[in-house]
């Protein structure tokens, strides 16, 4: 198994560490309940140096990026980021992805773990353009700091104005005395915050000067449990569960990161497009438990009758809500909001309700 950076940490600090995505990392400390909540009223630290980051750089850089993604980088101005998806050719998703703009010749894509050697073939595959890409994952660390205080946490550390980095939007600067971080206003909670990314060998200075600055507010090691709790709240897909080589990003409801404006050219367009127009013959959909019971992936969805129409992708108990949640992709009959369905969990059929997203 590979380790980040920051493996001796979370083990002297008493994770539990197990295998994901080819890494060894924690899934929890002092328990996920607990870790989720802090992210929901305080702040959070998660390592999630274990994610892929490629640069795409040279004149020819934003056509390479325009035409792998779904998402239209063309409008993004220098310190500006973007969440998209690669199209893989036959109507599915090679993966989702943040595109950083830096300058007109210099982008960074940011990729799941467990599809960087993928994504890394993928990308090189379609550079018909000459663009100079480098894949630097193994060099690079990120921390997610999340939550209502993450701002006041992170401003004790840097002089520039956190306030004034919008939503999706990054600047690189110094940070606990180390150059070059690059803190950007995005994360996977829906509880505000930064995620930081800094070299290898920089990354315990900045997690242990993150801690210090936060310990007034209750600062916590957040694990890999708590990250997939706290996305689930938000509606947010993973890549695997929600997502995949079969998916379409307009079945998924990422119409909203899938541009056909200017007649932009990008792989999978006319499919998309005529997706978007006839509609889909199954949506992705949020759904919460009206009885006591945990839905989880692969769960059969049913109707009244007991007719299948459709699959759970993802499931866990609501730590804010304390009900049962889940995404599944359902037919396109019951996925109204309102509509009532049922859920199979051991042998049981659980009374459930299609409900807009996200959760909370």
């Amino acid at each position: 198994m590979k380790q980040t950076a920051l493996n001796k940490v979370h083990k002297e600090a008493g994770a539990k560490m197990v295998e994901f995505a080819g890494y060894e990392m924690p899934i929890e400390y002092s328990g996920i309940r607990n870790e989720h909540m802090a992210v929901r009223n305080a702040v959070g630290v998660f390592d999630v140096s274990h994610m892929g980051e490629f640069w795409v750089k040279g004149p020819n850089a934003l056509d390479l990026v325009k035409k792998v993604s779904s998402n239209d980088p063309s409008i993004l101005k220098p310190g500006q980021a973007q969440y998209t998806c690669f199209p893989n050719g036959r109507g599915g998703i090679v993966d989702d992805f943040l595109v950083y703009c830096f300058d007109p010749e210099k982008y960074l894509m940011v990729v799941n773990a467990s599809n960087i050697q993928k994504d890394w073939e993928w990308v090189n595959l379609q550079n018909e353009f000459g663009a100079e890409l480098e894949n630097v994952s193994d060099n690079m660390s990120q921390l997610a700091v999340q939550g209502p205080d993450a701002l006041k946490t992170l401003q004790k550390l840097t002089e520039i104005n956190l306030q004034e980095i919008k939503f999706y939007s990054f600047e690189t600067g110094g940070m606990a005395g180390i150059e070059d971080v690059i803190i950007s206003a995005t994360g996977y909670t829906g509880a505000g915050g930064f995620e930081l990314y800094c070299k290898n060998e920089d990354a315990e200075k900045l997690w242990l000067a993150v801690f210090e600055a936060g310990e007034e507010f209750g600062i916590k090691p957040i694990g890999l449990g708590a990250r997939d709790t706290l996305r689930l709240e938000m509606g947010y897909c993973l890549y695997g569960n929600d997502i995949d080589d079969s998916t379409s990003p307009i079945e998924a409801g990422l119409g909203w990161i899938t541009k056909f404006n200017n007649g932009r050219q990008f792989i999978d367009r006319d499919f998309l497009m005529m997706q978007k127009n006839e509609g889909v013959k199954r949506r992705l959909r949020g759904f919460v438990l009206l009885e006591k019971g945990i839905p989880r992936h692969g769960y059969e969805l049913v109707d009244y009758q007991g007719s299948v129409i459709g699959q759970v992708t993802s499931g866990t108990m609501s730590p804010v809500l304390n009900k049962g949640i889940g995404l599944g992709y359902i037919a396109k009959e019951y996925a109204a909001f309102g509509t009532g369905i049922y859920v199979n969990i051991r042998n049981k059929s659980i009374p459930a309700e299609i409900v807009k997203l996200p959760f909370i």
